[in-house]
């Protein structure tokens, strides 16, 4: 039986960015994504929680934490606090940094990605 890979949280942070950017329901490469960006952002984002980053990124909580503070230090979401639940929210740089790396991050985490997504029904990734 083949080693487990590891999973380090350079890709759960890809994958948490991704699912935050997918709650949009666009495409990542459509033409004039940063004017869109800012029409987007303004408006009322849907809705992710912690609990749907830690689904998707299929880990713990400590993991889970881990990934968000490491994409709130980079500017990349922002983390709104609603009640006893926490909203989680792309912004412009992130946005604008998963369209620039996407292509490169879905290369090198090619396996993993399948991995990851080997069993799930509606994972958006297709790394083929």
């Amino acid at each position: 039986m083949p080693a487990r890979s590891y999973k380090d949280a350079k890709i759960y942070m890809y994958i948490a960015l991704r699912r935050v950017f997918g709650a949009f329901g666009i495409e990542l490469n459509q033409p004039n994504i940063e004017r869109a960006a800012d029409h987007l952002l303004a408006g009322d984002a849907p809705r992710v929680t912690k609990e749907d980053i830690k689904h998707e990124i299929m880990s713990n909580h400590f993991m889970t934490n881990k990934v968000l503070d490491s994409l709130v230090a980079e500017g990349f979401i922002l983390i709104e606090r609603a009640g006893k639940e926490y909203n989680i929210r792309i912004t412009k740089k992130g946005v604008l940094h998963l369209r620039e790396f996407d292509r490169f991050y879905r290369e090198i985490y090619k396996e993993q990605l399948k991995m990851h997504y080997a069993y799930r029904k509606g994972g958006w990734v297709d790394v083929d």
